[in-house]
């Protein structure tokens, strides 16, 4: 409802306003009123009304005056100036301040309803355009997310060239022209008592997004459920080098101003090609494994991962195996949460944590196959599956143990074995989501006429944070959300243009848009004709 705020040092002539005009039933609030400018200012920045009537000549301050504190203070506020002055320096001035109309006493309360009711129409068209740009915003945000997230993926595994890459980076904002490169990935991870999404996790998210967004060097892909991956780059590897500690140090500062989130970062080796992404990646990739394995709250550099790997150290025996990262806890975690992607690298330090004089034992390297397999069996059987779904030559753990002699075969038959146990974890959590977006889809085509219903509801209906929602829908259902939404409303616009007589500004706003110009261009856009083009064709064929 529209709100006016009336000033007037006349008491007969505020009574009369105030008192003749049937507000409420015009659809308008009467929010206050007052005698003085100065009276009113403070009341006016309580009330903060849409229109503000006010006279020119008053006591203490005049109504240009107060039209040119309300409007520095509040631009949004239309001012409709009453004066019995007919002068031109009076309606000079109140261009100049900004006011709406200028108005000349006496007026009759039939003729300032009707400058009102102009204002109001104004101020409602505003509102409109406002939601209207607002909701074109939240589409373009999920359609740059995705476009993103395919970019990466297409950078990260070499199916792009250069030129292509720099054009779609253009579209997107992303500057991807530099002489070096390092990739960073990163992940919160919630370690409350809920442990899932949440509101904290959603502004740290957004914390995070906001800082590295505003600097030019820094590439921000967001991967969903995964985190993000963060590309930095510069003139020279030293350059990159101290921005990616300093990028490092400033996140960790940001998440620890949050209760109960935790966070883990890679960072693979910097390259002087575009093209050479994957190899970073690669390596952030198996750095980023060692969260399993690793303290939270801590961003590792493949490097120092790498010189672990080489190294020989000295004896062991079985006393020296770090029990709190080789054991079933940390296995089990690693189902739970790791990636295929992930396998090698989880293997590799799995057998770090063992310890190489450890590993030679044959015997030792039979007790890690079993351990590992009987976690498996005991994971899948929890998912309602059994070994016998891994891939062939994968879930015979007889032949895995006869093969173990060779411990490059050992590690390789491991990393297939938990590839193919992600993979069916994969293609379980397909089915439950399954329900999710079912329950999604109903509820969209139940809500899909109000003009709130969005990305973010729908998401906070199902219980999942909106970049993931975003990802999982778009990728199950092979269309974006919004590309959904829109698909629903109009093919509900496209029978009422052909069942009924409406107008197509009513069945613009049946199916959720209250702009008529926007809904007649999305209707173009995803149809390919306008919608009176479709009710003639439509007639025709009947």
């Amino acid at each position: 409802m529209i709100k006016v705020f009336l000033v007037e040092d006349e008491v007969v002539m505020r009574n009369g306003i105030k008192n003749n005009i049937p507000w409420e039933k015009e659809g308008l609030m009467f929010a206050g009123e007052a005698s003085d400018g100065e009276l009113a200012y403070p009341m006016i920045k309580k009330a903060q009304p849409d229109i503000l009537i006010t006279d020119i000549r008053m006591p203490f301050m005049d109504g240009l005056e107060l039209s040119e504190l309300v409007k520095k203070e509040f631009p949004k506020i239309k001012i409709i100036i009453l004066s019995g002055y007919n002068e031109f320096d009076y309606a000079k001035q109140a261009i100049h301040i900004g006011v709406t109309d200028y108005l000349l006493k006496p007026i009759t309360a039939s003729k300032l309803l009707e400058a009102v009711k102009k204002v109001a129409d104004v101020i409602e068209k505003e509102r409109e355009e406002e939601g209207m740009l607002e909701r074109y915003r939240l589409e373009m945000a999920e359609n740059t997310v995705l476009e993103r997230q395919r970019l990466f993926k297409d950078l990260v595994t070499s199916r792009i060239n250069f030129k292509e890459a720099f054009e779609r980076g253009e579209e997107l904002g992303l500057e991807l022209s530099a002489s070096f490169y390092q990739l960073m990935l990163f992940k919160l991870i919630p370690s409350g008592p809920s442990s899932i999404w949440s509101d904290m996790v959603v502004s740290c998210q957004e914390a995070i997004e906001e800082h590295m967004e505003g600097r030019s060097h820094i590439l921000v892909f967001d991967r969903g459920d995964e985190g993000w991956a963060f590309i930095l780059t510069g003139e020279s590897e030293q350059e990159v080098g101290r921005r990616m500690k300093e990028c490092a140090v400033r996140l960790g500062e940001l998440v620890h101003t949050y209760r109960d989130i935790q966070y883990f970062g890679s960072i693979g080796s910097c390259v002087n090609r575009l093209g050479d992404l994957q190899q970073s990646y690669q390596q952030a990739s198996q750095a980023f494994a060692c969260r399993f394995f690793s303290e939270m709250n801590q961003v590792v550099d493949y490097s120092q991962m790498e010189q672990m790997f080489s190294a020989t150290g000295e004896p062991i025996d079985i006393h020296s195996v770090d029990g709190s990262k080789v054991n079933r806890k940390t296995l089990e975690n690693f189902l739970k949460q790791g990636t295929s992607e992930e396998a090698r690298g989880f293997v590799e330090e799995y057998f770090q944590n063992v310890g190489e004089k450890n590993y030679q034992s044959f015997m030792f390297r039979q007790y890690i196959i079993m351990d590992c397999y009987l976690c498996v069996r005991t994971f899948l059987e929890e998912l309602g599956m059994d070994m016998l779904k891994l891939p062939e030559g994968v879930a015979d753990m007889d032949m895995v143990l006869k093969e173990s002699h060779s411990i490059t075969a050992l590690k390789e038959s491991l990393i297939r074995l938990f590839e193919g146990t992600m993979l069916l974890r994969d293609s379980q959590t397909a089915s439950k989501y399954s329900q999710v977006l079912e329950e999604a889809r109903a509820f969209i085509r139940e809500n899909y006429a109000k003009e709130e219903i969005s990305l973010n509801t729908v998401a906070a209906r199902v219980n999942i944070s909106p970049s993931y929602f975003s990802s999982i829908f778009s990728q199950e259902m092979g269309v974006t959300f919004v590309e959904y939404l829109t698909g629903v409303r109009m093919e509900r616009a496209k029978e009422l243009l052909m069942c009924s007589n409406m107008k197509t500004t009513e069945i613009g706003y049946e199916v959720g848009y209250k702009d008529s110009h926007y809904f007649g261009y999305l209707f173009k856009k995803t149809v390919g004709c306008t919608p009176k083009e479709y009710r003639a064709g439509s007639r025709e064929r009947l």
